[in-house]
């Protein structure tokens, strides 16, 4: 099935293979992650991932065949959705998670297809989701978090920039904020001080509003532990360039920080 634009949501096809059977979604975006996704996804399931979320995976026009049906059938996928439109991880999401309120799930949990995250910690954030949170985020440098191998200059960045910046603008410290393992209730999402379906997410501007708004407007946020890690050779999975890509992320903190992404 097709979705054509929606307010604020790309067009997409949803290739659903089972129907809803969880209160919790994890919502995976991709693009040509190859092995890596497959990895995830093996792990998802030798962890039992599938007994407390649907797993939905969010494509962004992979051609690698990471996407094949019956591998993700096999590997416990629920849906699979296919963006067919402009924009990049903002546009996803915002496919994923408008799909994931229609389809009426409690709560949405979100994590990179790389296989960096410790996705058996699922869990754990419907837990939260549970006692009443409605931002939780995963961090690797909480106690009990662990970052391994992370780049030098990812940490740096990350700990004297992005987080301090992101935490100034939530009125609350947060300590991994570029780290898109984490989970949103569905009372923040729909909550007309927040709109998430709009054009100008388009690339990583989601994820920064979405890191500070629920503090804003006085909802509930908390961090919880996870293990981010990082292969010890080869080059390292990501979609952001040094230069550009950072320059970039720089560009959405500022604009955040001042309010840009707000509702008018």
């Amino acid at each position: 099935m097709v979705y054509e634009r929606q307010m604020g949501v790309p067009r997409f096809e949803c290739n659903e293979y089972e129907e809803k059977s969880k209160n919790y979604v994890v919502l995976i975006p991709i693009i040509n992650d190859g092995e890596r996704i497959v990895k995830e996804l093996e792990r998802a399931c030798g962890n039992n991932v599938p007994e407390y979320a649907d797993i939905v995976i969010c494509d962004g026009g992979s051609t690698d065949g990471c996407t094949e049906e019956n591998m993700l059938c096999k590997l416990k996928v629920n849906t699979l959705l296919v963006k067919q439109d402009i924009g990049r991880q903002g546009a996803q999401l915002r496919m994923g998670i408008w799909w994931a309120l229609q389809r009426g799930y409690k709560g949405v949990i979100t994590i990179d297809g790389n296989n960096k995250d410790s996705i058996e910690d699922v869990p754990q954030f419907i837990e939260k989701l549970e006692e009443g949170y409605d931002l939780v985020q995963g961090s690797r440098f909480v106690k009990g978090g662990k970052a391994i191998n992370t780049p030098f200059i990812r940490t740096v960045s990350v700990r004297l920039i992005h987080a301090p910046i992101i935490s100034l603008t939530a009125h609350r410290k947060f300590t991994d904020t570029t780290n898109a393992y984490r989970a949103y209730s569905a009372r923040y999402l729909l909550d007309e001080r927040v709109q998430p379906f709009r054009n100008i997410f388009m690339t990583y501007e989601l994820l920064a509003y979405l890191s500070v708004r629920a503090t804003q407007i006085g909802m509930n946020a908390c961090e919880i532990p996870v293990t981010r890690a990082y292969p010890q050779t080869g080059k390292i999975p990501t979609k952001i360039r040094f230069f550009k890509g950072n320059a970039e992320l720089m560009k959405i903190l500022i604009q955040n920080a001042f309010g840009a992404y707000k509702p008018k």
